[in-house]
């Protein structure tokens, strides 16, 4: 379907929709609240189109000026200048039309589950793996989202083995959906004494959090064991079993949570993490039988894909899935201009499916 069909198909479901309201009374409210939010999602829409056939008709009232104006310069480049100016505001305008056409990602508005795993490269992959950590939280920071840790496996000097946090806020998952991967980091360790650059790495996975009518689970298929909290080396954060660890047997998915003293709370945030990739991974089951048939894996968030290299000798940041380099690795790092990074895999995500669109 093309973009005009579907802009027409848009202005004709609002008409439609206004209609229907305007007789409400045979309709019950759960219907009433649905069809009021797809009224007030078409309504820039067709705001927009509006402003658009506006600029059309008064660019034809202009060409018909300059068509009238034989033998007057001035009036000729006064209606060259008018449609000059008409051209480029058309050409603003519908191009936010396009945009606002996109089929939009029900989960965008989600908040998210990160987490982060030391993966290649021993100790250094753990240093690098608490460096992401930080990242993510100084940006969710920088974003006004909430940031909360759910559970943290560190090591002795500092590093992380593996963290999984809950981020909350505006838009969270439509960004953060694209650091899912292997991110890669090449520097000197601290731990390195001849100087030499090694390449390390860490998988980064980011989950849309699940609200409870996308999962469904059975009590049964639980097994829940709870143990003593414990830190970085084995030392005893507590001496009672707060500590929860969840085992979803169908799947033999497991989570665990010790951040809280609370053995009650602890088990909150496991569930909370459960539910998460339980229902990430219908998701995906989801996604590859649509990819399937596409033939296509955009979108898949395949976690084995090296998606970035952050290169410390060079102070560089390289994503690799759309050729961008950044030589602003300390501000990346710091949560700053990481979302010079998103707003770039935004716009090719955007690219994409304006070209599928037309």
């Amino acid at each position: 379907m093309s973009i005009e069909e579907n802009l027409n198909k848009a202005a004709a479901r609002f008409d439609e929709l206004q209609s229907l309201l305007a007789g409400s009374h045979n309709i019950d409210s759960e219907q009433l609240a649905k069809m009021g939010k797809e009224l007030a999602e078409l309504s820039p829409i067709v705001l927009e189109l509006s402003e658009v056939e506006k600029l059309r008709r008064e660019k034809n009232d202009a060409q018909v000026l300059l068509d009238d104006s034989l033998g007057d310069s001035d009036l000729r480049k006064l209606a060259e200048e008018e449609i000059e100016n008409i051209n480029h505001q058309l050409q603003l305008r519908e191009q936010k039309l396009r945009l606002m056409l996109l089929p939009k990602d029900e989960l965008d508005e989600r908040n998210a589950i990160l987490e982060v795993r030391a993966g290649t490269g021993g100790e250094e992959a753990a240093l690098f793996a608490a460096e992401l950590l930080r990242m993510y939280e100084r940006y969710a920071t920088h974003r006004d989202w909430k940031f909360e840790a759910l559970s943290v496996r560190e090591t002795d000097i500092g590093g992380v083995r593996e963290a999984t946090a809950s981020i909350s806020g505006k838009g969270v998952f439509a960004r953060l959906k694209f650091e899912s991967g292997v991110h890669r980091v090449q520097r000197v360790p601290v731990t390195e004494t001849s100087g030499r650059i090694h390449t390390s790495a860490a998988t980064v996975a980011v989950l849309a959090e699940a609200e409870e009518v996308d999962v469904s689970i059975n009590t049964k298929d639980l097994r829940i064991d709870t143990y003593r909290s414990q830190g970085a080396g084995g030392q005893h954060v507590n001496k009672t079993d707060s500590a929860v660890r969840i085992t979803h047997l169908p799947s033999n998915i497991v989570v665990q949570c010790q951040d809280e003293k609370s053995q009650h709370k602890n088990k909150a945030k496991a569930m909370k993490m459960l539910l998460a990739q339980l229902y990430d991974k219908e998701r995906k089951k989801k996604d590859k039988e649509r990819a399937d048939d596409r033939k296509s894996q955009v979108g898949s968030g395949d976690r084995s894909e090296r998606i970035r290299t952050y290169n410390f000798p060079q102070g560089r940041v390289t994503d690799h899935r759309i050729n961008l380099t950044l030589h602003k690795l300390e501000q990346v790092l710091q949560g700053e201009d990481l979302d010079e990074v998103v707003n770039a895999l935004m716009a090719e995500e955007q690219a994409e499916k304006l070209a599928a669109l037309s």
